[in-house]
């Protein structure tokens, strides 16, 4: 197989940050970081809104753009677009974050923004499919990709619903993120994952953990997860049956947990890759 290109997705080098919380920005400044992921190998950097916004309090979007051309980050990736299938004040909310990371994803050149759910906020599919198309034509005037996570937390679980929103929305720009943790959780064998037709697998991310555990699920997902090789995960049964679906794109490694948290920057960029890469 040719270059891997990796992403350094957001959480896992963001340091003590964790999500849900009132301070969702990274501790560790902007170039720090990366310069810190082209060091240690990466090819991509991943952004979150909370942690854009901090960011533009001392740096422009094209300071950001200077930064990440100067180190070779071929890759970036913004998220997390969430009720964007709603009404009322949390679309008003989704909308501001919507257009904060669409301007953000024309000036650095973003290669896709992610979009999801958290609350299992259970939607009617044509009005799901109705919303995605319309963000999807939004990202498409600022060029860029909307992709899909199917998490655990989600308002759809399955990949057909996941396949059946996308398909319906039938957008260019418009497709799927598979992150390996979700579909270890939620049970979907890799044989189904590698279905999804090129066209709408747009992203993958990888990461490792273990099969069951003494806590809830949440617990497990935010401040448990491990780097590639540490956990019990099938990680080269996913990459061969992805690389042989035809996905040719990079993969983010996306790693949230207490250890990573407490890790230098330098550290935890270079242990990121390191495992990752090994993988392939």
């Amino acid at each position: 197989m040719g270059k891997v290109d990796l992403i350094a997705s957001y959480w896992t080098i963001a340091g003590n940050v964790h999500p849900h919380s009132e301070q969702e920005f990274s501790p560790f400044d902007f170039r720090d970081r990366v310069e810190a992921a082209a060091r240690a190998g990466f090819a991509g950097i991943g952004l979150k809104e909370a942690d854009l916004e901090h960011t533009l309090e001392r740096r422009s979007l094209r300071e950001m753009r200077h930064i990440l051309d100067d180190n070779n980050i071929r890759h970036v990736e913004l998220e997390f677009i969430s009720d964007w299938f709603l009404e009322g004040e949390k679309k008003k909310e989704s909308d501001r974050v919507k257009h904060l990371l669409l301007e953000a994803a024309e000036a650095l050149g973003a290669r896709h923004i992610k979009a999801g759910d958290f609350d299992s906020q259970v939607t009617p599919m044509p009005r799901l499919i109705e919303s995605f198309a319309a963000l999807c034509d939004d990202a498409r005037d600022y060029g860029t990709r909307i992709l899909f996570e199917l998490i655990v937390d989600a308002m759809i679980k399955t990949l057909p619903e996941t396949l059946e929103m996308v398909t319906g929305a039938d957008r260019e720009n418009g497709g799927i993120m598979i992150d390996l943790w979700h579909i270890v959780k939620l049970g979907i064998p890799y044989e189904k994952v590698a279905r999804i037709p090129s066209r709408f697998l747009l992203g993958v991310e990888i990461n490792d953990g273990t099969l069951t555990c003494p806590w809830s699920l949440h617990e497990d997902t935010i401040n448990h997860r491990r780097l590639c090789g540490e956990g019990e995960f099938d990680i080269r049964g996913f990459i061969r049956r992805i690389l042989a679906a035809g996905y040719d794109g990079p993969w983010g490694i996306e790693v949230l947990s207490h250890e990573m948290r407490a890790l230098p920057l330098e550290e935890a960029a270079a242990r990121a890759f390191d495992t990752t890469i090994a993988h392939f």
